[in-house]
């Protein structure tokens, strides 16, 4: 697969110099779990890297709940741990991917060509008996240029033009009872975008936690046609990351993020919310 990278071939390349691993791990319950879990135990030779302070910015009244980051800051950030355009990047969390996927995309969105996405994540490492440690590195600093594609990325003006229209694959990757509307844990209303349809980020897994072959993504994404561009949204910009990876893993070769996904779409009180009745 393009992006992602078994964790056999990974511990091959882990004491290589050239490459370099992200320890993504975060909760939303809990704000320090994931540098807490990361001074505890990590891949050897990894850099931790912070879903609320390194890969979103803060929250403003547009943009949803995780704004993505400066993308000059976020790229001088990649330069400051030691990644250039030619570093091989590995990103993981504990293994659904969502916070490693968030990472990839930025990483590729900033025009670093070499990001992978460590399938099972950290689970599947430490199930596969290999070495873990809590020794952190001395990191020398390197220079990376920013190359940004802006082509990665939607925004409201742009869905709000191509919501209804037909040569759009419009993708609310949310639980199908958030996405109907019965329930909305986090958001203050509760719905879809109109125009959208559904495919939940989770099921790009299998039951292993690992990301599915192309042959099932394929299949799982079948209601979207190729031809069309499609634009991925969750609630916050970063579960649908997981949805992005996997349509680019199945040969969709026009995907973007609406990065402020639902929550900022609600975030104007103008915009239209749809709900599903059956």
């Amino acid at each position: 697969m393009k992006y992602i990278i078994d964790s056999n071939l990974a511990n091959t390349l882990r004491l290589h110099p050239n490459v370099v691993f992200l320890d993504c791990r975060f909760q939303l319950t809990d704000s320090s779990y994931g540098y807490n879990a990361y001074v505890k135990n990590h891949i050897p030779h990894a850099r931790f890297v912070d879903l609320k302070n390194d890969l979103s910015s803060e929250v403003q009244k547009h943009g949803g709940r995780h704004p993505l980051p400066d993308l000059h800051d976020f790229s001088d950030l990649l330069g400051s741990i030691g990644i250039d355009q030619n570093t091989i990047v590995i990103c993981y969390d504990d293994g659904f991917l969502e916070n490693a996927a968030r990472c990839w995309f930025l990483c590729r969105l900033v025009g670093h060509q070499f990001t992978f996405v460590l399938n099972g994540g950290y689970k599947v490492w430490i199930e596969n008996g290999f070495e873990v440690t809590e020794e952190i590195d001395h990191i020398t600093p390197k220079k990376f240029e920013a190359n940004i594609n802006e082509q990665m990325l939607s925004f409201i003006a742009d869905v709000k033009e191509k919501q209804f229209n037909d040569n759009i694959n419009l993708i609310d990757s949310r639980e199908y009872i958030r996405y109907k509307g019965d329930v909305e844990p986090i958001d203050r209303i509760a719905g879809h975008i109109p125009g959208a349809k559904h495919s939940f980020w989770k099921d790009v897994l299998n039951e292993n936690g690992r990301i599915k072959s192309k042959e099932e993504l394929q299949t799982l994404f079948k209601q979207f046609s190729k031809d069309k561009e499609s634009i991925v949204y969750c609630g916050s910009g970063v579960t649908g990351c997981v949805n992005y990876l996997g349509l680019v893993e199945a040969g969709y070769p026009n995907v973007k993020l609406y990065a402020g996904s639902f929550s900022d779409w609600i975030s104007y009180e103008e915009n239209v919310v749809n709900k599903v009745d059956l």
